[in-house]
C-alpha cells in the first residue's frame, strides 16, 4: 500500500516548473547505460553519483551521495529526486539566483534543467512526475544508497537519447543557508524554501564503454530502500522514515554491446 504525504500543489509547480517541448523522436538505446557525478547546489556541501543502466525499457538507477542535510526537527531529513527532462539538460549557474536571496530555488533552476520526468521514489511508491513530492517515499539522511529498477517512461528515455536529462536531489538545511531559505516555499508554502530547493545536481550522459571508475568510497548499506519508508506531518516537522544508511563501495561496468 503507497504512503502518501500530504502535500498537494497545482500540477504545474511540481517541482518543475518550465512546460515541456515536444519531445524528440527518439528513445534511449536498448542496452546503453548512463552517468553523472552530482555535483552540490546552493553551497550544500554534498556530493554524489549516478548511474542509469537501460535494458529496453527497463532502467536500474543506481544513485549514492553524502553530505547531504541529516536531519529536520530531530527527524531524518527527507531528500526528494528526479530525473529533469524537457529543458537545456544543465545544471543551474549561480546567475540563476533571478531574486538574489541568495538560494536558486527549484523554479529558478527550472529553465536549465526542466520540468520532473520521473521521480526516484523508494520501492513501489509513485515514480511519475505526479510522485515528485510524496517526502514519505524519498531517501532521508545525509547519505543515500539507492537502487531500483523499473519501467522508464517514454519522455524520460527521448530525454536521455537526446542528452537533455538532469537528476536533482532536492533539500536543504535552512541553517546553512541564507535567511530567506526559512522563508516559505515557492512550492510548499508549509515547508521552508531550503526544503525544496536543489542541493545536488548532474547532467546524464552515456557511460563510456569499458566502465565507469568513480573512486568513490561508501559503506555497507545499513537496510534495504523499502525501509526508509515513513510519514510526513507539515505544520514545520518534516518527520519521516529510517535513514538509508551509508554507502558501499561501488565500481559501476558497462556492458560491451
Amino acid at each position: 500500500m503507497k504512503k502518501k504525504a500530504m502535500l498537494f500543489v497545482a500540477p504545474g509547480l511540481a517541482l518543475g516548473l518550465v512546460a515541456l517541448g515536444t519531445a524528440p523522436a527518439m528513445a534511449a538505446d536498448a542496452d546503453q547505460s548512463y552517468s553523472a557525478m552530482l555535483g552540490e547546489i546552493n553551497n550544500s556541501g554534498a556530493s554524489g553519483e549516478v548511474w542509469i543502466d537501460m535494458e529496453g525499457s527497463m532502467a536500474t538507477v543506481t544513485l549514492n551521495a553524502t553530505g547531504l542535510a541529516a536531519e529536520f526537527d530531530g527527524a531524518p531529513y527527507p531528500h526528494v529526486q528526479h530525473i529533469h527532462i524537457g529543458a537545456q539538460g544543465l545544471c543551474p549557474s549561480p546567475e540563476a539566483d533571478a531574486n538574489g536571496d541568495g538560494i536558486i530555488s527549484t523554479t529558478e533552476g527550472g529553465p536549465s534543467y526542466g520540468e520532473i520526468g520521473t521521480t526516484l521514489s523508494v520501492g513501489d511508491a509513485d515514480k511519475s512526475p505526479a510522485g515528485g513530492l510524496d517526502l514519505a517515499a524519498a531517501p532521508a539522511g545525509s547519505t543515500i544508497a539507492y537502487e531500483e529498477t523499473f519501467e522508464l517512461d517514454q519522455a524520460t528515455q527521448d530525454a536521455l537519447a537526446a542528452g537533455t536529462a538532469v537528476v536533482v536531489v532536492h533539500g536543504l538545511d535552512p541553517a546553512t543557508q541564507p535567511e530567506s531559505g526559512t522563508s516559505p516555499s515557492d512550492l510548499v508554502p508549509e515547508l521552508p524554501l531550503a526544503a525544496t530547493s536543489p542541493a545536488l545536481c548532474g547532467a546524464l550522459e552515456v557511460a563510456p564503454v569499458g566502465g565507469v571508475d568513480t573512486d568513490v568510497a561508501t559503506i555497507a548499506a545499513a537496510g534495504t530502500n523499502d525501509s526508509a519508508l515513513g510519514t510526513v506531518a507539515l505544520g514545520g516537522t518534516l518527520a519521516l522514515m529510517v535513514a538509508a544508511g551509508a554507502y558501499v563501495v561501488r565500481r559501476r561496468v558497462v556492458r560491451d554491446n
